[in-house]
């Protein structure tokens, strides 16, 4: 994703406006639809997944035995309050309804930007849109919290990262602690009540966030200590975290408080998958993983070195529950493609004719049956982005 720039006049402007409706506080709870768990996937087919077919007339590319088709279009009118959908699509995650549905929240990285969420009912059919994020700015990529809420990320160089309900029946509330940088993503992790946060920046740094307590059983984002790794020696091995005295960067950047901290190439997207938390950087097409046992870091996929190679503009990635990490393409070949735990690369989708575009918002829903994604700026030279909607055997089930 990339970062134009705003005046401070506007980022203030925006700051006062949204503050009329977003608090200050520990965290949203009880943000759900309370919904039943779905069934859990088995076994994963992504390792024998065929070839791509050829594009559809939306230019979608997928593999035997798949189907997909664009549920929302920029610009056009969505749902029953006859709302448009929202400029330039980015982060998303879905959350299940009590109905057997589910909410899809996706990001607007526009310059006015916000959360909307697409509902869906069982049958994938769309049933409402509405909006539960305003007056932010370029509202990047972010993550799911297991409490059912979405963390929204503010890519601006004083960005910040908002907490709202999808449901749209709770404020919004800002974490003021979790740093005031170019945001990208972040990822929770449930054991310890960390928080993991990117920066997309060329010398962008990777952040942790230790809260002081919890509140119900997860991390209370009012009080704690943001900190920023740094690698010993060299580029990979064993790590430290050094705390940030200002994580509102009144006076100093963040990523400039700690100068000894290690710089990398336009942090992405963040994931936590058995005791690793995963993040990429586009700068350089690579994917870390951080091992909480050992506090090392390791290089997972590079494309300088890989056989292959053929996985560029590593941007949005998440986890299966077999560790296959879905990695979204910003421009390479507009593909979102599936490392395998043994290094092996596979092809999920592919959407062509939408060269100067990129994919985003790669998510299943909570059932595993479907993936979801964008295409943000659509068909080559109308700017108009899409979200597509893809059902197939990516998994097995007892």
């Amino acid at each position: 994703m990339s970062t134009p720039s705003l005046t401070r006049r506007e980022l203030v402007r925006r700051a006062v406006l949204s503050f009329g409706f977003m608090g200050v506080g520990a965290k949203l709870t009880g943000c759900s639809d309370g919904a039943s768990p779905a069934p859990q996937p088995t076994a994963s087919n992504l390792p024998a997944l065929g070839a791509l077919g050829p594009a559809d007339a939306n230019g979608l590319r997928l593999p035997p035995g798949f189907t997909g088709r664009v549920v929302a279009r920029v610009d056009e009118v969505l749902g029953p309050r006859s709302e448009t959908y929202l400029a330039s699509p980015d982060g998303a995650a879905t959350f299940a309804t009590r109905d057997g549905g589910f909410l899809y929240c996706v990001n607007s990285e526009a310059v006015f930007g916000g959360v909307s969420v697409i509902r869906f009912d069982r049958d994938a059919q769309v049933t409402d849109y509405y909006g539960v994020v305003s007056e932010t700015a370029l509202n990047c990529s972010g993550g799911k919290m297991p409490w059912g809420t979405w963390m929204t990320c503010e890519e601006t160089l004083t960005g910040r990262v908002i907490e709202c309900d999808p449901t749209g029946t709770r404020a919004p509330v800002h974490h003021a602690l979790l740093g005031a940088f170019a945001h990208e993503a972040v990822a929770y992790d449930e054991d310890a009540h960390h928080l993991y946060l990117t920066e997309d920046r060329p010398d962008g740094r990777f952040y942790r966030f230790r809260p002081t307590g919890l509140v119900d059983g997860h991390a209370d984002f009012s009080a704690g200590t943001l900190e920023v790794l740094r690698v010993l020696s060299g580029t990979t091995g064993a790590c430290e975290w050094l705390p940030i005295a200002d994580p509102t960067a009144a006076t100093t950047a963040t990523r400039e408080q700690q100068p000894t901290s290690t710089a990398f190439n336009g942090g992405e997207g963040v994931y936590i998958h058995d005791g690793k938390v995963y993040f990429t950087t586009k700068g350089d097409n690579r994917i870390w993983a951080y091992t909480f046992a050992t506090s090392s870091l390791a290089v997972v996929y590079d494309a300088s070195t890989h056989p292959t190679g053929t996985l560029t503009g590593v941007d949005n990635v998440i986890a299966t529950p077999f560790g296959e990490l879905i990695v979204a393409e910003d421009g390479g070949d507009m593909q979102v493609v599936a490392v395998l735990p043994n290094g092996d690369l596979v092809t999920l989708a592919q959407v062509e004719g939408h060269a100067g575009s990129e994919i985003t918002g790669i998510t299943f829903d909570p059932g595993f049956q479907r993936f979801l994604f964008s295409s943000q700026r659509g068909v080559t030279g109308t700017g108009k982005g899409m979200t597509f909607l893809v059902e197939g055997p990516f998994f097995q089930f007892a």
